[in-house]
C-alpha cells in the first residue's frame, strides 16, 4: 500500500498530459472480468486498520500473529516513511564526504540526531552504527578511553544473550575483563556487588525479561563508585519512560539502544541500526560519525560532517573508533518515522504496546496452571510460566498462525515452561482472545 502524493488536480494534469481520462483507462487490455472488484471496506478506517483488514483477506484470515519481541518488535510502519526512504536521493546514496553534493542525506543525518537527543535528553548524538549490539560495544570502547586505566566492564547477566555474545566477541579480544553483574532469580533484577573496579555499569533499560530496572538507583551506584553509566534502552520505550539523560541525580553518561522499533520491518534479521548518545564533555571520544550544522561565506545554513579525524578514513591505526559505517538507509527511514508520528504518535503507540501487554497478561492469568516468575514493573513484554514445555508449546502455536514467543531455555534461562510473550500496537484485542483460548487449549490438552 504505498503512499500516493497526488492530489486529485495533479493526477487529473497527468491523465491529460498522456490523453486518458481516468485511471482506470491505463488498465483497460485486462479483461473487466479479472479486474479488482469494489473492495467493499467499511468507512474512515486507520492507515494500520486497513493494511490489517487487507492483509487478513490476503492471507485469507491465516496471517501470523507475532507475539515474540527479545529485540526486535513487529511495529506498525505508515506507508510513506518506505515510499519517501526508497526514493534514489535516499536510497542510493552514499557516505556525504562532499557537503556541497550531500546537503540532503547530511540534513536527514542532522534531523535523526537531534530526534535521539531529545528521546535520550543528552546533548550529543552519533550518525547511528551497525546495530545496538555493536553499538553496546562501542560505547564499552568509548568508556574505556574516557577512564583511561581500568580495563574492566560490569555487564548484568539480564542483557539480551545475544548481545552478550557480541561483547564477548568485540571486546573480549582486545583483553578487556568484562565482569558479570548477576540478577536475583526471585524479582528478574540486577544485585549489585558491595563495590566493584571497572570503567562502566551497563544499565539495561528494559532488560532481557522485559522487567524495568531501578534506574536511578543503578546510575547513582555507578556514579559513587566513579564509574560511567551506559543505559541501553528501547528507544518507543522513552516515549512514556524516563529519558537516561534524568536518571539518578546525574544521569546516565552513556546511551545505547537498537533503532529497529522506528520504522525498521523485521525482515528476517536485518538490517538494522544502532544509535548512540553522550554528553557534550565526551564528544570527542564518540565513535562514528557526526554530523553539524553551520552557516557557509555567506551565512547560508549547511551541514558537514565534523570532527572526523576520529575515523578510519583519516586517522586509521590512532582513529578514536575505526567504525566507519553508518545505516543510512536505515536511518533516514527511522528519521520520516519519528517526523511523521511525532511525540504525540510515539507516546500513543508506546502506552498502546504496554496497554496491550497489560491485558494480555490479565487474560492469561485466569488459566489453570500458568504462573508469572517476575512480579515487576513491564514495558510491553514479560516472562510467563507454562506448566509444559515452552519450545512445544511455541511451535504447537505456530501452526495455528501464532508467533508464542520466545522460549528462555534456548537462552540457557529460567525454567523450561518459561515463555518471553511480547505485544504491539499491531496486536488488537481479537488477536488477544485468540492468543489466550489457543493458551488454554493447548494446556487442556493431554
Amino acid at each position: 500500500m504505498p503512499y500516493i502524493p497526488h492530489d486529485p488536480e495533479e493526477t487529473a494534469a497527468m491523465l491529460a498530459a498522456i490523453g486518458v481520462e481516468s485511471i482506470d483507462d491505463l488498465f483497460d487490455e485486462i479483461p473487466s472480468r479479472l479486474q479488482a472488484q469494489d473492495l467493499d471496506l467499511p468507512e474512515g478506517l486507520s492507515e494500520m486498520a486497513l493494511r490489517r483488514e487487507l492483509e487478513d483477506r490476503a492471507m485469507a484470515n491465516s496471517s501470523l500473529r507475532c507475539f515474540a519481541g527479545g529485540g526486535a518488535y513487529a511495529h506498525h510502519i505508515p506507508a510513506l516513511v518506505w515510499d519517501i526512504a526508497a526514493r534514489g536521493e535516499f536510497y542510493s546514496a552514499y557516505t556525504p564526504y562532499q557537503p556541497e553534493a550531500s546537503q540532503g542525506t547530511l540534513q536527514v543525518l542532522y534531523e535523526y540526531q537531534s530526534f535521539i537527543t531529545r528521546l535520550t535528553a543528552l546533548e550529543i548524538s552519533n550518525a547511528s552504527l551497525y546495530d545496538g549490539a555493536s553499538g553496546l560495544a562501542e560505547a564499552c570502547l568509548m568508556a574505556l578511553r574516557i577512564r583511561g586505566s581500568d580495563q574492566s566492564i560490569l555487564v548484568p547477566e539480564n542483557l539480551l544473550p545475544s548481545w552478550r555474545r557480541v561483547l564477548d566477541s568485540v571486546l573480549g579480544l582486545q583483553n578487556i575483563r568484562l565482569i558479570s553483574v548477576p540478577y536475583d532469580t526471585t524479582t528478574g533484577l540486577l544485585q549489585l556487588p558491595e563495590d566493584a573496579n571497572a570503567a562502566a555499569l551497563i544499565v539495561p533499560q528494559i532488560n532481557a525479561f522485559g522487567l524495568l530496572e531501578p534506574v536511578d538507583a543503578l546510575t547513582d551506584w555507578a556514579h559513587a563508585r566513579g564509574l560511567l553509566s551506559i543505559a541501553v534502552v528501547n528507544p518507543l520505550s522513552l516515549a512514556i519512560l524516563k529519558a537516561p539523560g534524568d536518571w539518578g541525580q546525574q544521569g546516565a553518561d552513556i546511551a545505547v539502544g537498537e533503532g529497529q522499533p522506528l520504522g525498521i520491518p523485521l525482515t528476517g534479521g536485518g538490517p538494522y541500526f544502532g544509535f548512540l548518545a553522550c554528553r557534550k564533555a565526551h564528544a570527542r571520544q564518540l565513535p562514528g560519525r557526526l554530523v553539524a550544522k553551520t552557516v557557509d561565506g555567506q551565512g547560508r545554513e549547511g551541514y558537514c560532517l565534523t570532527l572526523q579525524a576520529r575515523e578510519q578514513h583519516i586517522r586509521r591505526g590512532k582513529a578514536t573508533s575505526n567504525i566507519c559505517t553508518n545505516q543510512g538507509l536505515m536511518v533516514t527511514a527511522a528519521t520520516i518515522h519519528m517526523a511523521t508520528l511525532g511525540s504525540q504518535g510515539l507516546q500513543e503507540a508506546a502506552m498502546t504496546c504496554h496497554a496491550r501487554a497489560s491485558r494480555l497478561r490479565a487474560l492469561l492469568e485466569a488459566l489453570p496452571g500458568i504462573t508469572f516468575p517476575y512480579a515487576g514493573a513491564f514495558f510491553h513484554e514479560w516472562v510467563v510460566r507454562l506448566p509444559k514445555d515452552a519450545v512445544f508449546v511455541r511451535d504447537t502455536l505456530l501452526k495455528q498462525g501464532l508467533l508464542a514467543g520466545i522460549p528462555l531455555s534456548e537462552w540457557g534461562e529460567g525454567a523450561s515452561g518459561d515463555l518471553l510473550v511480547c505485544t504491539t500496537e499491531l496486536l488488537e484485542e481479537s488477536d488477544l482472545l485468540t492468543y489466550r483460548e489457543a493458551m488454554r487449549s493447548m494446556l487442556e490438552a493431554q
